[in-house]
């Protein structure tokens, strides 16, 4: 355990114990916004207060437990198995809420309760990559919809064979940008394509981007760098073609960058569903500028370790989903495709926050 760990654990007592002492003040009640905000902060840090008594009675008893197996050595027998079979599972308890602890105490990112917006995009592989951008985009809104959440396209055409070049939405309810953050990156597929004549198996790759959904006050526009032209709506084979010039395509000047929306016939429904993906991408890059400034001299020694290049491998033949940070192969790949992705995000989850801990 870390010097900077321990504090951590002190400053969670400390403050605990605070917090006893203002409760307990007869004029606790007094101020009733403060007494609300002081409650919802003891709430938060109860469980964590409790894990670490917890973890400090264990490491007590494995203390007590190694001076039983050094007075159990010279006894021998029974004596000294019992002793040791106890250490043992003293020890693996120990590590075991260590990790716990460690995962309670990283700051919660405050962006996870926001709305999430995800783009998938067709890479190397032709019309079978546009086939599985449906595929995730399915697999994607099918979780959705076990979570509780809403989705809503902003745009997206159907190619002939109904797969998608790319496809832009929304997954709107509490908590949905922490379920599908990890997600970004290139996803890869292998397997037998409907067009492939000889049966040959094919790799494809799309990629996904998620962004947090950005209010108006996390991130003002300034509506003189927008270029917003109108045109007409269109699908394949001739579906969903509007007649009127009700698409929206917005272009904002300063950085070139590009949102279009056509998914709803209305132009004024389709400006304002355009304007928050815009709004979410330009915030999301301007973090990233200040991630890329602070973390420069970092980079220049490790490099960047960017694993974006492959985060995922669904292999139809082997029935076999390989997710490449956490680490884990799942043999579900029909009931991942369907959105049961629960132990995939919570594996993934739980990887990639452990990944911040410095112990």
């Amino acid at each position: 355990m870390t010097e900077k760990f321990t504090e951590k654990i002190e400053s969670v007592k400390e403050r605990c114990d605070e917090l006893y002492a203002f409760f307990a003040r007869e004029d606790s009640i007094k101020d009733m916004n403060e007494y609300n905000e002081l409650s919802k902060e003891f709430s938060a840090l109860s469980p964590i207060l409790r894990l670490i008594r917890e973890y400090e009675k264990c490491s007590k008893d494995k203390e007590s437990a190694k001076d039983f197996l050094a007075e159990a050595a010279e006894l021998g027998g029974d004596y000294y198995d019992m002793a040791k079979e106890e250490l043992e599972s003293l020890s693996e308890k120990e590590h075991s809420l260590l990790k716990e602890l460690e995962l309670m105490l990283i700051p919660p990112d405050p962006r996870d309760e926001k709305n999430a917006i995800i783009e998938i995009r067709s890479g190397t592989g032709g019309k079978e990559a546009e086939l599985f951008v449906y595929d995730l985009y399915r697999m994607y809104t099918m979780y959705a919809q076990r979570c509780g959440f809403e989705t809503d396209t902003v745009y997206g055409t159907l190619t002939e064979l109904g797969g998608f070049k790319e496809v832009v939405f929304t997954v709107s309810g509490k908590g949905a940008f922490g379920r599908y953050k990890f997600e970004k990156g290139a996803h890869r597929v292998q397997r037998v394509p409907e067009t492939e004549a000889n049966g040959k198996k094919q790799t494809s790759a799309v990629t996904v981007a998620v962004f947090p959904e950005a209010g108006e006050v996390d991130f003002e526009i300034n509506m003189a760098d927008l270029q917003i032209d109108t045109y007409r709506a269109s699908g394949a084979g001739g579906q969903h073609v509007n007649k009127t010039e009700s698409a929206i395509r917005i272009t904002h000047i300063p950085t070139g960058t590009v949102v279009e929306c056509q998914d709803e016939r209305s132009q004024h429904k389709n400006k304002d569903k355009a304007l928050k993906v815009l709004r979410s991408r330009l915030l999301q890059s301007e973090k990233q500028k200040q991630k890329d400034t602070l973390d420069s001299d970092r980079k220049n020694q490790v490099g960047s370790g960017d694993r974006s290049e492959r985060i995922r491998t669904y292999n139809y033949h082997q029935n076999r989903v390989s997710d490449h940070i956490s680490g884990k192969t799942y043999f579900s790949l029909k009931d991942i495709l369907n959105g049961d992705m629960d132990e995939l995000v919570d594996n993934l989850t739980a990887y990639c926050k452990a990944e911040q801990i410095e112990v």
